[in-house]
């Protein structure tokens, strides 16, 4: 059997005679620079643990075949994306960047007012939506925007997966989750929430029906699983906000994508210990990047516990990678997440490999993964 069958079986749960192996390598893989043959790269100029030589060179499809490990995502292993957004080139939106005192800035102009995003080193440093009239704007901007499936990229992918994995991807975030992530910053957002309740959380509700669009496209893609990347952290999402924002939303959309004879998954990378109890409240067929002790917040069987049937992706921590920990605590910790979870499993990193990770610590649980009978 291989790695694309067994992963859909995992999910029909009609059981497999073996548990896929789905590390996810590209963080690892670029801050090691790894698609440069060993003649190019400087070991000492790279903070990290050496990289074998027959590692050098290779792409991140092939480092997968030398783990004997499946693979996820589109744009991990194809390098494209199969979702997109397309703005109405006749709405009068343009978007101007320029780099100012280290910072790269954006303005968005509409006919409507103006957005300004700013980012330093990659991280955002002020969000596009500070208050309610900036919300005005983004709705401008979002009743002139598409989001679309490109078929030409997902063909592409799907022939460099082959046999490795069946394309998965993800797409946009829930309402109250944009607002954390991508419009406003956490911060401002309950900020906002507080002050002018009624006005942002009209501005969710819109958010919800513009994602309809979304969900059109999505139910007639070929994509067989579908995650919602959520990155969810307790300490912002907490018990009382997912129940009351994100509950009812969640399960309107899975159940859209079960109707269309697809599965789907949450991403929760953050803290997750409180949210356990409201688990059983939504119906996602499983949960990706959920992360035990020493990095996360909660124990194996704790998570097990919380998550009961639904399948874990993922399950050792990043940490674990890093020459800090032995191999023996890696391969007793692989065997326990295996132990506890299987068949309703599909192995991986939590969240993802670091560049300061060990590659032959991966050796290591792919010699666990494939000793081991579900």
């Amino acid at each position: 059997m291989n790695f694309r069958e067994a992963t859909i079986r995992t999910f029909q749960r009609k059981g497999n005679d073996r548990i896929v192996w789905q590390p996810r390598l590209c963080y690892w893989y670029n801050g090691n620079q790894v698609s440069k043959p060993p003649s190019e790269v400087r070991q000492e100029d790279l903070p990290y643990p050496k990289v074998p030589d027959r590692y050098r060179g290779k792409s991140v499809i092939g480092v997968h075949d030398l783990l004997n490990a499946s693979i996820r995502y589109s744009g991990e292993g194809a390098g494209v994306g199969v979702f997109g957004r397309r703005v109405d080139q006749d709405a009068g939106i343009s978007r101007e960047t320029f780099e100012e005192g280290g910072s790269s800035i954006t303005i968005t102009k509409t006919p409507v007012g103006n957005l300004k995003t700013v980012r330093r080193g990659g991280y955002p440093a002020e969000f596009p939506v500070k208050n309610p009239d900036d919300c005005g704007i983004m709705r401008y901007i979002l009743d002139h925007t598409d989001f679309y499936f490109d078929e030409e990229n997902f063909r592409y992918a799907d022939e460099v997966f082959g046999d490795r994995g069946t394309v998965q991807s993800f797409y946009s975030r829930s309402p109250f989750q944009s607002m954390i992530v991508e419009m406003m910053g956490a911060k401002n957002f309950f900020i906002q929430l507080h002050k002018h309740r009624e006005e942002m959380e009209s501005f969710m509700d819109y958010i919800g029906e513009w994602e309809d669009r979304i969900y059109d496209v999505l139910v007639k893609c070929p994509l067989e699983v579908l995650n919602f990347g959520e990155n969810i952290d307790a300490n912002l999402a907490s018990p009382r906000f997912f129940e009351k924002y994100m509950v009812e939303y969640y399960n309107k959309r899975i159940r859209q994508l079960h109707r269309a004879g697809k599965f789907c998954h949450i991403h929760i990378d953050g803290a997750i210990k409180p949210l356990l109890p409201l688990l059983d409240l939504v119906e996602f067929d499983g949960v990706e990047a959920a992360t035990p002790k020493p990095q996360g917040d909660v124990e194996i069987g704790e998570l097990k516990e919380g998550m009961g049937d639904k399948i874990l992706l993922d399950g050792i921590p990043a940490v674990l990678f890093i020459p800090v920990y032995t191999r023996d605590e890696l391969r007793k910790f692989a065997l326990e997440v295996l132990d506890t979870f299987s068949p309703n499993l599909i192995l991986g990193v939590s969240d993802e490999l670091p560049p300061t990770a060990d590659i032959t610590m991966m050796e290591l649980v792919s010699d666990v993964v494939e000793k081991f009978e579900p």
